[in-house]
């Protein structure tokens, strides 16, 4: 009998074994896998070199340059001080960045996958106090293409998997352009930019396999941020249900990082931007997004097409956190320069300064959203940088990106990137030049040109960095003592949560480390847990089938900050979409009218029927949207049963899998529908026979969530009310950690 030590599972991301610590100890790279094979080692014209397949990997025990340098630290930038500003000296940093940012043609290395949208932004003038942008003054209207996207996936990946996702904002003023280049996540996986490679190439797929796409539950990632527990207040919000959006329209964004606003008259502050959708923060559930990324991983860039053209233009108000710009640069004990804490609401409300619309889809998805190129360095006067090192290299890595993946330095000259301000920069030929550029003289001071193009003063709109004292220090390779909390954070986020959304923590937590092949790497990450929050380790252990460690570290704790929360609240409903299940049999007047109403209240209404094409007499027939086989539940925030269910007349397996077997009484695509609709804390209504379609499904008939009427007004009225508070989350009784 074969035990199951003697069982050769596959999997295993590395030929040897791998360690709950950090390897010290230098050895050189270790061989490739038994299952794996290179090309044959030959010439660039194909002539045989006789040198063994490894003569191309690389080779060392140690880290160096790629000129064969060694190095001695990875992981801190070259900074004027531990509080100071990058270097440009950098060698190294230049080098790892430079490379980093040109992996990959023409696809982005990190959100590759989005979808993009027009829309204007009008300022309140409630910011006119704290900056001089030209654009933030009262009732300046400015044209923006706003960009969303997931990080880790590749453009063809699926739109519902967990990830961080990006939001990012180009905004046309008058002034030049300003890039709000944010996620929707609050706080990043790392410190310092030096480390951005090293956490895209850990989050990525694996590089022998090519898998899994757009996720993270795998070693390497694991790996990376078990060793880096700088990375556990992100991982904990990525954990919780901001890692799955309901939709691009229902998330948060944030600039992540502490910004500089300059008034008229000089004055500074220290700013935190955020992005706040009007339709509330709402998130997928865990089975909801799996069945979406099979049945539309279309999904996110599908809604947020359907509800420009429906009308329903999505908004966020823009707002900020206000800090005294201080020389500690501190706010409450929160080091303003770190970019992996964030500032709770309640410490420091986030004040709006302005409404964005969406309104419009792109007409080419090419030459819109693949080609517009952001850069957290397209500042306007009244909106300067910090010395957050992460922003720092940043300001770098941006641009060198664009130059790569567009093919060359005049990439602001594509239709979509082209600013809406005179421009005259001195800046000649290259690559892909559109212009026609004028005169003899590109240079600065001239008099060939007449002098032309002449330097600008403070009062004429120039843009002027503030000047900053620097304090005397020491060039080292070092971060602040403050930057050394790595768990506050996240403990402050987790116990923040509902103890429903703990669960959903505690289930993803489990999920993505039970995934990984290493047991040691989940051991690693259970440590970290452990100093985060003892009985969310607990959970996670138990699930892991492993002993909980003790806490290894003493972390300080803070007041929950309930506006961490997506439960509780009520939003508009205007763009949700309820299904309406129907056939030949059911009362069509109240289908009408159901129709009616939901399309008063801004909600989508698409009739799901046996069979497509119409239902009724010619003249009054209603048009079905969807069909027994072609509808999920995923699609609907709500479902209202006007029909009996029976039924259909393809309800075969033969034809579709989910059809079940034969003699039902009702229709198993239905049941399903609405079971899945059930489990996931959507609202259900109907009335009267209709109801009895729920008897199949066993979901009793007073549960949280069910509206029930004679009247579709009714029915629709309280199927609006549910849809406010997103999700019946009565449904979920919740354990907690």
């Amino acid at each position: 009998m074969t035990s199951e030590r003697d069982i050769i599972i596959p999997g295993a991301p590395t030929t040897a074994p791998v360690s709950v610590g950090e390897p010290t100890a230098p050895h050189d790279p270790l061989p490739p896998k038994p299952d794996q094979q290179g090309p044959e080692a030959v010439s660039p014209t194909g002539s045989p070199t006789g040198a063994p397949e490894t003569s191309r990997a690389q080779s060392g025990a140690h880290l160096t340059t790629a000129q064969g340098l060694r190095l001695s630290d990875t992981d801190h930038s070259l900074k004027a001080g531990r509080r100071g500003p990058v270097l440009l000296q950098d060698h190294h940093l230049r080098e790892k960045i430079t490379h980093f940012d040109h992996e990959r043609i023409p696809e982005r290395v990190v959100h590759a996958r989005g979808a993009g949208a027009h829309g204007t932004f009008r300022s309140y003038g409630t910011a006119e106090n704290i900056t001089r942008a030209g654009f933030l003054a009262r009732d300046v209207e400015t044209p923006v293409f706003v960009r969303f996207s997931t990080v880790l996936g590749s453009r063809g990946s699926a739109d519902t998997v967990r990830d961080t996702r990006g939001f990012a904002t180009k905004f046309y003023t008058d002034e030049g352009t300003f890039d709000l280049v944010g996620n929707n996540i609050p706080v990043f996986f790392i410190q310092d930019g030096i480390k951005f490679p090293d956490i895209v190439h850990a989050a990525k797929p694996h590089p022998d396999r090519e898998i899994p796409q757009a996720q993270s539950a795998h070693d390497t990632f694991w790996d990376f941020v078990s060793l880096h527990t700088e990375a556990q207040a992100h991982t904990m919000w990525n954990m919780s249900d901001r890692g799955l959006p309901r939709s691009y329209r229902t998330m948060e964004g944030f600039g992540v990082h502490t910004f500089r606003l300059v008034n008229a008259e000089g004055a500074t502050s220290l700013i935190k931007f955020h992005w706040k959708p009007k339709q509330g923060v709402h998130s997928l559930v865990w089975e909801e997004a799996q069945l979406i990324n099979g049945m539309d991983p279309d999904f996110h860039r599908r809604d947020l097409a359907d509800a420009i053209e429906a009308g329903a233009f999505p908004q966020w108000e823009l707002g900020v956190q206000v800090f005294p710009d201080t020389e500690e640069e501190f706010f409450e004990g929160i080091d303003l320069l770190d970019p992996t804490k964030f500032v709770p609401e309640e410490l420091a409300p986030v004040q709006p300064i302005g409404l964005m619309t969406l309104t419009a889809n792109p007409v080419n998805f090419f030459a819109e959203t693949e080609q517009v190129a952001f850069h957290p360095g397209h500042l306007v006067p009244g909106i300067d940088v910090t010395n957050d090192p992460l922003l720092q290299v940043r300001l770098f890595s941006y641009i060198d990106t664009q130059i790569s993946r567009l093919g060359g330095p005049n990439f602001g000259q594509l239709p979509i990137n082209r600013p809406q301000a005179p421009v005259n920069d001195a800046l000649r030929d290259g690559m892909h030049q559109t212009a026609v550029h004028g005169g003899v003289a590109p240079y600065h001071p001239n008099s060939l040109d007449g002098g032309c193009p002449f330097l600008a003063g403070a009062d004429v709109g120039a843009f002027v960095e503030v000047p900053e004292e620097l304090a005397a220090a020491v060039k080292e390779r070092k971060s602040p003592a403050s930057f050394d909390d790595h768990y506050s954070q996240a403990r402050l986020f987790f116990r923040s949560l509902t103890p429903v959304e703990q669960d959903h923590v505690i289930q993803a937590y489990t999920f993505e480390l039970g995934k990984c092949y290493e047991q040691s790497i989940r051991e690693r990450q259970l440590a970290a847990l452990a100093n985060i929050d003892a009985g969310l380790c607990a959970a996670v252990a138990a699930g892991l089938g492993l002993p909980a460690p003790a806490a290894t570290a003493e972390v300080p704790d803070a007041a929950p900050s309930p506006a961490l929360s997506q439960v509780g609240g009520t939003w508009p409903v205007a763009g949700r979409v309820v299904g309406i299940i129907a056939d030949e049999g059911s009362d069509l007047d109240l289908v009408r009218a159901a129709r009616t109403a939901l399309d008063d209240a801004g909600i989508v209404p698409l009739v799901i029927a046996p069979a497509g094409g119409m239902l009724g007499e010619e003249g009054k027939a209603i048009p079905v949207q969807r069909t027994y086989v072609t509808a999920r539940s995923t699609e609907f925030d709500a479902v209202l049963i006007a029909g009996s269910g029976a039924p259909a007349k393809d309800a075969e397996q033969g034809r579709d899998a989910k059809a079940g077997e034969p003699g039902a009484a009702l229709d198993p695509r239905v049941v399903l529908m609405l079971s899945e609709m059930f489990r996931h804390g959507k609202a259900i209504g109907g009335c009267g026979d209709a109801l009895t379609c729920l008897d199949a499904a066993s979901i009793p008939q007073d549960a949280a969530g069910i509206a029930r009427g004679d009247r579709a007004e009714d029915i629709v009225a309280q199927l609006t009310g549910l849809l406010a508070a997103h999700r019946a989350w009565e449904r979920f009784p919740a354990t907690g950690a």
